[in-house]
Parts: C-alpha cells; structure tokens; sequence
C-alpha cells in the first residue's frame, strides 16, 4: 500500500500498569470510532507499544480519546513520535 500524502503516523509508547487491565483490547475498541489503521502490543519491558496512521487529526482525536478515556488512570507516562506515513496496514489491531 501507498500513503496518503496527508496522513501521518503515530507512534507512542504508553508505560505504567498498562499490561493485564484490558488496555489493548480498549484501545482497538476507541480506535473503531476512528479512520485509523495500525496495532497495539505489550512489549518485554512492561509498557504498551501503539503505531496508528490516518490523517493528522483523526490521529490527534485518537490519542485524546485514549488518554481521556478510563485508561488514563493506568497511564504513568506515554511518549509519542510523529512522523510520515507509511501505508503499510489496512486495518487497526492487537498484534501479539
């Protein structure tokens, strides 16, 4: 696949009690109400790894609403990169 040359990626990576609380099913559920595509993990060291692409505001809303959402109350810290969007998925999900 080829991106859109107005969208983005997100790439953020959510640390705290993130792990075992439903977080990535949560965060698959607040993605359907976006035009996002990509995928949560839980990664070795404990924190949650997001990679999402859509347009830039859509990506915005999406992160807000992760962070608004109950989940924050598990969220320590989370870091976010931006950068060129690769068009490299056609859905959004878990990856294990």
């Amino acid at each position: 696949m080829v991106a859109d040359a107005e969208e983005k990626r997100l790439y953020a990576l959510f640390s705290g009690r993130v792990q075992g609380v439903g977080f990535r099913y949560s965060v698959c559920r607040i993605a359907e109400m976006y035009p996002v595509s990509g995928f949560v993990r839980n990664l070795r060291s404990g924190d949650v790894e997001l990679v999402a692409e859509g347009k830039d505001d859509a990506l915005s809303e999406f992160l807000g609403a992760i962070r608004n959402s109950h989940l924050k109350s598990y969220i320590i810290r989370d870091r976010t990169e931006w950068m060129a969007a690769s068009g490299a998925f056609d859905r959004f999900g878990v990856v294990y």
